[in-house]
C-alpha cells in the first residue's frame, strides 16, 4: 500500500521525522560533536571511487588481493540499503561489477568507471523521493545519506553547519526545502575564489619567495587589504596570492592549510633554524568581510583518561602504551600522512601479535577489527552516560533523583538503560531526542544494534589501513578516500585508546586482554550469560 503521508512537507520545527533529520545534520557537520553522535560513514560514490582506484594499488602490489577482495564484500553490504541507487537495473549491475572482483585491468572496472557520473547525478533526488515511498527511510539514514554525498562533493563541515543551522531557524522551512537546497549543493560546481595567505616572516625573500608570481610584498598585501575596504588587516610581511577553485569559502581556506603545510615541509629540509617560516594563522578570502582560519580544527581525538587517571604529565616511564600515545599523536591535528601513518602505528602495536597462528588469514587488519570491537562496546554507555545529564523535568520526579543518588558515571549510564522503554527522558533539544531513540533500540534489542556499529567501526578502521598502506607502501599522499578516511577513523581511535588507557591505568588489564574480552561481550550481548550494555568493557 503507497504512503499517503507526505512526509517531505514536515516542518523542520515542529514535524519528528523532519526534525530529527536536521538535528542529526547539525551533529554531522559540527566540528565539536562528540564521537558516539559524529557521521562514521562515507558517501557510497566515494566508497564506489575507492573501490575503483584500489585497482590501481593492488596491481602495485601496494594493497593484497585479499584486503580488496574483503573491501568490494563490505561495500557490496554496505549500498544495499542506499536508496540513492535506486531499484532497478542500476543497482544490479553495481551488485554484479563488485561480486566479479574489478580487476585492475578488467572490464568490469571500466565499466564501474563510466556508471560513476549517472550514479552522482540525481543520487539526492532518489532519497528524496524515497522519503514519500511506500518503503520509507529512516530520518537517521536519510540524514546520513544527505551528510556523506555533501561532505564527499567536496563542501566543508563548516559551511554545511552554516547550512544547516539556518533551515532550523526558519519557522516556515519545511524537510522538502532542506532536501532541495541539498541538491542544489550536490549540483553546485566549483568556484573560483583569489584568496591571500599574509606571513609575518618568510626567510630569504629575495631569494625564495619575490620571483613568483604569486607572492606580494608588504606593500602589495596592504594595498589588497585597502582595495577590499579592510581597515585593520593583520600585520604582516609579504603574503601569498592564491586563485583556487573549491565549494565554498571554507574549503578554500584548508586547501591554503594544506598549501602551508606543505611549504613548511619543504622549508625543514632548509637546515636554518635560525630563521623562521611564520604564517599569520588566517586565510582572506576576496570579498568575505572577516577572515577564516588557515588550518582546519582538530579532527576530535580525545583520550581524558589520561587526566582522571592523573597522568597526563607522567612520562618518564616508556612502556607499550605509551609508546602508541606518541605514535598517535599527529592524529588529531596533523599532517594527513603523519596522522594515517602514526595512528596505525599504534592500532597494530597495541592490538596485533604475530604469535597467533589464527592472525595469518586476515593478516595485521584484524587489529583494527580488535579495535572496532572494543569501541563498539564504549559506545552505549558514553552515550547514555551523556544523556543522564541532559534530563531535565520542571520538578524533580523519580529518574532525576536516583541520577542525583549515583556516585559515578557507571551507575548514571545503568539507571538511564534501565528507563528507557518505561520512563520518557524530558529534553529540550532534537539532538538529544534522536540520541535517545538510537539508546532506546539499543537497549530493547542490543545485540544486532551493536554488531551494526561494530561492522560500521571495522570497515573504518580497515580503510585507515588501506589508507596507510598507499602512503607508507606507495608513497602517495592523494588517495581519494585518505580525507575521509581520517574525518570517520580518528574520533573513534581516540575513543578506543582511551578504553585501552582506561583499563591499562585503573585495572592493569592489557590491550589484548582488553580486546578479547570486547568480543565476549558482543557476542554475549542480550544473553544471561552476557554483561549489561553499561558494563560491556567490564
Amino acid at each position: 500500500m503507497a504512503n499517503t503521508v507526505n512526509t517531505r512537507a514536515g516542518l523542520l520545527a515542529k514535524d519528528p521525522f523532519a526534525k530529527h533529520v536536521a538535528a542529526r545534520l547539525a551533529d554531522f557537520f559540527a566540528d565539536t560533536t562528540p564521537w558516539p553522535r559524529r557521521l562514521w560513514d562515507v558517501g557510497s560514490v566515494l566508497a564506489l571511487r575507492e573501490a575503483v582506484e584500489a585497482g590501481n594499488w593492488l596491481r602495485a602490489h601496494v594493497l593484497s588481493g585479499a584486503s580488496v577482495a574483503w573491501y568490494l564484500h563490505d561495500l557490496e553490504r554496505a549500498l544495499g540499503p542506499d536508496r540513492g541507487l535506486g531499484d532497478g537495473r542500476l543497482r544490479r549491475e553495481l551488485t554484479d561489477l563488485l561480486r566479479n572482483g574489478l580487476s585492475p585491468d578488467g572490464q568490469d572496472r571500466r565499466k564501474l568507471i563510466e556508471l560513476l557520473p549517472a550514479i552522482q547525478k540525481n543520487y539526492l533526488t532518489r532519497w528524496a523521493d524515497s522519503v514519500d515511498s511506500s518503503r520509507p527511510p529512516s530520518a537517521e539514514r536519510l540524514a546520513k545519506a544527505v551528510a556523506t554525498h555533501l561532505l564527499d562533493c567536496g563542501h566543508s563541515s563548516g559551511q554545511l553547519h552554516r547550512w544547516v543551522r539556518a533551515f532550523t531557524r526558519e519557522p516556515q522551512a519545511s524537510l522538502a526545502d532542506l532536501l532541495d537546497s541539498a541538491r542544489e549543493l550536490a549540483d553546485r560546481v566549483d568556484q573560483e575564489f583569489e584568496v591571500i595567505v599574509p606571513f609575518i616572516s618568510v626567510p630569504e625573500q629575495q631569494l625564495l619567495v619575490e620571483h613568483l608570481r604569486e607572492w606580494l610584498s608588504p606593500d602589495e598585501a596592504s594595498a589588497w587589504f585597502k582595495a577590499q575596504n579592510l581597515t585593520n588587516p593583520e600585520r604582516q610581511n609579504g603574503a601569498f596570492r592564491y586563485r583556487v577553485s573549491a565549494k565554498d569559502a571554507v574549503a578554500d581556506a584548508r586547501t591554503m592549510g594544506g598549501l602551508v603545510r606543505r611549504m613548511e615541509n619543504r622549508w625543514s629540509y632548509s637546515r636554518r633554524s635560525d630563521k623562521t617560516l611564520r604564517p599569520c594563522g588566517k586565510v582572506w578570502v576576496m570579498g568575505a568581510a572577516k577572515p577564516l582560519p588557515l588550518l582546519p580544527p582538530p579532527r576530535g581525538v580525545a583520550i581524558p583518561s589520561l587526566m582522571r587517571e592523573r597522568t597526563m604529565f607522567d612520562v618518564q616511564k616508556s612502556d607499550r602504551l605509551d609508546e602508541a600515545l606518541e605514535l598517535a599523536a599527529p592524529l588529531d591535528a596533523g599532517p594527513s600522512t603523519s596522522a594515517v601513518t602514526g595512528a596505525w602505528a599504534a592500532i597494530e602495536a597495541l592490538l596485533f601479535h604475530p604469535g597467533d597462528k589464527a592472525e595469518t588469514k586476515v593478516g595485521r587488519a584484524v587489529a583494527g577489527d580488535r579495535l572496532a570491537a572494543i569501541t563498539a562496546c564504549s559506545w552505549p554507555r558514553a552515550e547514555l552516560t551523556a544523556l543522564s545529564y541532559q534530563h531535565q523535568p520542571p520538578a524533580p520526579d523519580k529518574l532525576s533523583e536516583d541520577l542525583a543518588n549515583c556516585p559515578n558515571n557507571q551507575r548514571r549510564s545503568e539507571v538511564v538503560a534501565n528507563a528507557l522503554g518505561n520512563t520518557s527522558l524530558v529534553i529540550t533539544t532534537a539532538s538529544d531526542s534522536a540520541a535517545a531513540d538510537r539508546m532506546t533500540a539499543m537497549v530493547q534489542d542490543p545485540q544486532p544494534q551493536l554488531e551494526s556499529v561494530r561492522r560500521v567501526f571495522r570497515g573504518i578502521f580497515r580503510r585507515l589501513y588501506r589508507q596507510r598502506n598507499i602512503v607508507a607502501h606507495g608513497g602517495s599522499t592523494g588517495g581519494v578516500a585518505l580525507e575521509a578516511a581520517l574525518r570517520t577513523a580518528a574520533p573513534l581511535v581516540g575513543a578506543g585508546l582511551d578504553r585501552i588507557v582506561h583499563a591499562k591505568l585503573a585495572a592493569g588489564v592489557k590491550p589484548l586482554a582488553l580486546a578479547a574480552g570486547a568480543e565476549n561481550s558482543l557476542a554475549l550481548v542480550g544473553d544471561a550469560m552476557g554483561q549489561p550494555v553499561t558494563g560491556l568493557l567490564g
